[in-house]
């Protein structure tokens, strides 16, 4: 076991990521054309446990990726799940440095990420309602809540292959990359970017 994972192992569960984060003074900034009014349209919400959206991983771009970046790496978050835990809706990690974005649907089982790209896991795992563990899982909060925030971070990484350079498995919760990309990088986290939009029930 390397000392990396050893450490994030130790730490991992008393990690928990900052909150909202903004774009990066360089300019490197992440956003997306399907969800620029702020909320969640009915296509990119869930289609499971009581919601009737279409499920769809909505478009994602970025620019001004610092020099030296290597790979990028998303998560999206819901910081207003229940019980204070967050819950993680989509990861994606080793994306190519020639990235600039992800096409919609790319998030969903049989999308088309670009190599090497994996969706990693999200705390849809085994439920089935995403149609493989590893794909985007839309928002679906109860009925009655207060608007849930949903965060995107994009993170760009000095490092091609993040579980190679942590040594942690692919299957790694979304809990340890959070801390592995936030704390174990140190300067190989070169930047981060974010945007939030909602997304509420009745």
């Amino acid at each position: 076991m390397s000392k990396l994972l050893a450490a994030a192992l130790l730490l991992a569960l008393s990690f928990s990521t900052a909150g909202s984060a903004t774009a990066d003074p360089s300019g490197f900034v992440v956003s997306s054309p399907d969800l620029s009014s702020g909320v969640f349209g009915a296509q990119y919400t869930l289609h499971a446990f009581g919601c009737s959206g279409s499920n769809i991983s909505p478009t994602i771009a970025w620019k001004n990726a610092p020099a030296g970046t290597k790979s990028f790496a998303l998560q999206v978050r819901d910081g207003n799940a229940a019980g204070g835990h967050a819950f993680y809706h989509w990861t994606v990690y080793n994306i190519p440095a020639s990235a600039t974005g992800l096409v919609r649907g790319a998030g969903n089982a049989g999308g088309a990420l670009p190599a090497p790209a994996f969706g990693g896991t999200n705390d849809f795992v085994d439920t089935g309602a995403t149609g493989g563990n590893g794909a985007y899982g839309g928002p679906c909060p109860p009925p009655g809540d207060t608007p849930h925030r949903y965060e995107f971070t994009l993170y760009a990484l000095a490092v091609d292959d993040i579980d190679a350079a942590a040594g942690i498995p692919k299957t790694g919760s979304p809990d340890l990359y959070s801390f592995i990309l936030n704390k174990a990088l140190g300067d190989k986290m070169l930047a981060k970017a974010s945007f939030t939009a909602t997304y509420g029930r009745k």
